[in-house]
């Protein structure tokens, strides 16, 4: 996922929680902007729009 473009969250404050989202393909990807090359977790998109659709 080296090509893959991130940005970051606008709900993410400047504190520790910072999260950025990509959308490689069919899938989308959520990390921790300050650990970048750490893991990260792939949802399906279907289930990324059931999740922001419950706030």
């Amino acid at each position: 996922m080296d090509e893959t473009r991130w940005r970051k969250s606008s709900r993410s404050s400047d504190n520790a929680n910072c999260v950025e989202v990509a959308f490689p393909g069919p899938a989308v990807a959520v990390r921790d902007s300050k650990n970048t090359s750490g893991p990260f977790l792939a949802f399906p998109a279907k289930t990324w729009s059931a999740f922001l659709g419950s706030r």
